[in-house]
């Protein structure tokens, strides 16, 4: 396809995109209408939204447009599955500048299609608006399908900690595109594009999760949001925490203990949740810490101790 986005125009471009696009049982009506109509069975709807802006949250050097489809898709579907929750459905706000060639939206949107796929989602609408920069707005549907969600501030101490899914590959492979590189490959696709558990969620809200999150923000903030939210303390025992041998390689490499990606590295989308101490856990689920009772320390504690080292994302932090 060539030409840009202004040449094609608003409804050319729109038409381009939903002609792209698949669909699900659960949609009842898609993209064409004023507003698009998917099935609640549960009579309740989990959602959740998010914003990539290019420079801030992707770099078009870095990441192709079908990359940050299948990322933009992840991160927002990943959080409807740690509400425990089968995603249904996604929407799509896409901010373009005038110029940018239409392979770029039509690639994002296969991206996103593609990620909805995975998740058993699909995409339901939009809007596409003329800006001077990119910007990508996702909002998640879900579906709890007779389940109550599983917020935050359930976790008791006695809890068992637990995890599945990637931890520190995605800052890994941030550090190493950062120097320029573009191998270990695995890493570099970690970060491009996460591979969220969707399923683990409503599986682990089945087995009897108290508290659970993705981790989108580092594992140490993204527990410190439980440890707040449920007024306890949650040590991380760093030794059950496995590390790849190529990690290892990067951290020693680029001068960094791979530890600190993966107790503070974020954008994995790994789902961390609390569960009581006699549940039998599937193999995919790593115990990696306890929950106790509140203390002076802080929330969270590594090894019994604070974590002193930098870490976590915060948008309006210091740390990039």
């Amino acid at each position: 396809m060539k030409g840009t986005v202004g040449e094609l125009g608003e409804f050319g471009l729109i038409r381009e995109l939903t002609s792209r696009l698949t669909t699900t049982p659960a949609v009842r009506v898609g993209p064409g209408d004023d507003a698009a109509v998917v099935a609640a069975p549960d009579r309740r709807v989990v959602a959740s939204t998010d914003i990539l802006l290019e420079g801030r949250h992707f770099r078009r050097d870095w990441s192709t447009a079908y990359d940050v489809g299948r990322k933009a898709a992840a991160q927002n579907l990943a959080d409807i599955a740690a509400m425990g929750a089968v995603p249904t459905a996604l929407l799509l706000g896409l901010v373009v500048p005038a110029e940018l060639p239409v392979t770029w939206p039509t690639e994002l949107m296969d991206g996103l299609r593609d990620e909805c796929q995975v998740a058993g989602a699909a995409v339901v609408g939009g809007d596409v608006v003329r800006g001077d920069t990119i910007m990508v707005s996702i909002t998640a549907l879900g579906d709890l399908r007779g389940r109550d969600p599983i917020t935050r501030d359930g976790a008791k101490p006695g809890d068992l900690v637990a995890v599945t899914g990637w931890l520190g590959w995605s800052a890994a492979g941030y550090a190493v595109l950062a120097r320029g590189f573009r191998s270990p490959r695995a890493f570099v696709e970690a970060h491009r594009r996460p591979e969220p558990p969707y399923h683990a969620g409503p599986a682990a809200a089945g087995l009897g999760a108290t508290a659970m999150c993705d981790v989108s923000d580092g594992l140490i903030a993204d527990l410190g949001h439980i440890a707040e939210a449920s007024n306890v303390r949650i040590d991380i025992r760093s030794a059950a925490i496995d590390i790849p041998t190529q990690m290892n390689d990067i951290g020693h490499a680029v001068g960094v203990d791979p530890i600190q990606w993966v107790l503070t590295g974020g954008e994995d989308h790994a789902i961390v949740a609390t569960f009581p101490p006699d549940v039998k856990l599937p193999a995919r689920w790593k115990v990696i810490g306890e929950v106790l009772g509140p203390s002076a320390l802080p929330q969270v504690t590594v090894d019994g101790a604070p974590w002193t080292r930098q870490g976590g994302w915060d948008h309006f932090g210091d740390v990039e």
